[in-house]
């Protein structure tokens, strides 16, 4: 009966294997795929497959016994060296495990270590959009008080500072055309001693005006007669006692120096010093 090699390796028997021929033993070496030679001793063959069932755990190690060592040091060299380098096949499939599982271990540790660091995140920017939060409804506390404050300032202010136009124009001083020059200093030293506040005080002149003044005032558009300088400069010029007046009527009186000149100095004087009072720089220039 032909020897088959699989059925063989599926039943080992230690005993059956030791009694193999040659040409047995070479079936199986094939079978188990072993870098030898047909021309190799039996021995050699028969070491070489004891040591590759052993390795392979299909036979125990009591088979190690089956070798003989009779072969020349030579094949016992290169013996050695297959062993050798078999046992660092080994070392080197024992190496690469640890080393695949040091990287898993590495792996897993960084994905841990990710994991915590984004769950730290988490909680950092949780943190701070909770102190975003408190801060906006602080924000929004000290707005309201500060809005409460303002109206309440507001309605104080209103009341402290309102004031009645209707009760002091009795205090107004009577306008008089002949003297237009001497009433707005006047008025401006009434109004600032009673501290009357000056936007009040055109719609106090108005109800005084007469005469030139009035029709000046009632021409004036809306944002102008609320001006009071810009009133008091349209009623000044109206009735030519603005600086130009002045001027014009000083040029008229010195044409007349020669004639009247005794006569007209008082008046000239007069004119010259009214006009620079206007333009507030008041001087004597003629002694």
């Amino acid at each position: 009966m032909a020897f088959d090699a699989s059925k063989f390796l599926k039943t080992p028997d230690l005993e059956g294997f030791d009694n193999l021929k040659k040409e047995e033993l070479v079936l199986l070496a094939k079978h188990l795929k072993l870098n030898f030679k047909v021309s190799m001793r039996k021995q050699i063959i028969k070491n070489l497959v004891i040591d590759k069932l052993v390795d392979a755990e299909i036979l125990g190690e009591e088979a190690l016994e089956l070798k003989v060592e009779n072969v020349d040091a030579f094949k016992l060299k290169q013996l050695e060296l297959e062993h050798e380098l078999k046992l660092k096949e080994l070392e080197m499939k024992e190496m690469e495990k640890i080393k695949v599982k040091e990287l898993e271990m590495k792996e897993r540790l960084e994905m841990d270590k990710k994991e915590k660091e984004d769950e730290f995140k988490l909680k950092e920017l949780e943190m701070k959009l909770k102190e975003l939060e408190m801060k906006e409804r602080l924000e929004m506390e000290k707005m309201k008080i500060e809005m409460v404050k303002e109206e309440s300032n507001t309605k104080v202010q209103s009341k402290s500072d309102y004031f009645d136009a209707a009760k002091n124009i009795r205090l107004v001083p009577k306008f008089c055309e002949k003297t237009v020059d001497k009433y707005f200093p006047q008025f401006e030293k009434i109004a600032n001693n009673l501290k009357w506040p000056k936007p009040y005080w055109t719609t106090m002149l108005q109800s005084v005006f007469e005469g030139k003044a009035a029709e000046i005032y009632s021409a004036l558009p809306s944002e102008k007669s609320s001006d009071y300088d810009m009133v008091k400069q349209e009623v000044l010029k109206a009735y030519e006692l603005v600086p130009e007046a002045y001027r014009q009527k000083f040029r008229f009186i010195k044409s007349l120096i020669h004639k009247h000149m005794w006569n007209l100095l008082g008046k000239k004087k007069i004119y010259l010093i009214n006009g620079l009072r206007q333009r507030k720089q008041i001087t004597i220039l003629i002694t």
